[in-house]
């Protein structure tokens, strides 16, 4: 399996801000702390916003945090509301793509099933398990 860099940098985001789930973050700092493209994240918050998971504040003192409980928000969760609109191959996308093996081929089920797997071990796993604890002061080099 393999996620797009989109989805990856959302669930580094979202890791992040379970970290510290009361606290508001700014695009900018998200971006410099992991090595993203601003205009990027600023892509990524904007699909996590409209998919529930997080809430945004625009202006001076905005930014963005968690809209639910990090425990509340499994990885399965997030990796289907990101990576749906991608197949895992043709012959999954939504119009059955143009696999000319479609009719004998016995990859399908195993891929499906392969997927499945890999999926109910994501809906297994919410984002407080996986949080991204801030870095400490001492350890940032700030006295």
């Amino acid at each position: 399996m393999r996620l797009t860099s989109f989805t990856d940098f959302a669930l580094r985001a979202l890791m992040r801000l379970a970290g510290e789930p009361a606290r508001s973050f700014a695009t900018n700092e998200i971006a410099a702390e992991f090595g993203i493209s601003r205009n990027h994240l600023a892509k990524v918050v904007r699909d996590l916003a409209d998919g529930g998971f997080i809430s945004t504040q625009r202006g001076a003192g905005g930014g963005f945090m968690l809209a639910r409980p990090p425990q509340s928000i499994t990885l399965g969760e997030v990796v289907r509301a990101l990576e749906d609109r991608h197949a895992l191959v043709e012959c999954f996308r939504g119009d059955g793509g143009t696999c000319v093996l479609k009719p004998r081929c016995r990859l399908k089920a195993r891929l499906a099933a392969a997927r499945e797997a890999f999926m109910r071990e994501l809906d297994a796993t919410t984002l407080a398990e996986c949080a991204y604890p801030a870095r400490s002061r001492k350890a940032a080099g700030v006295a």
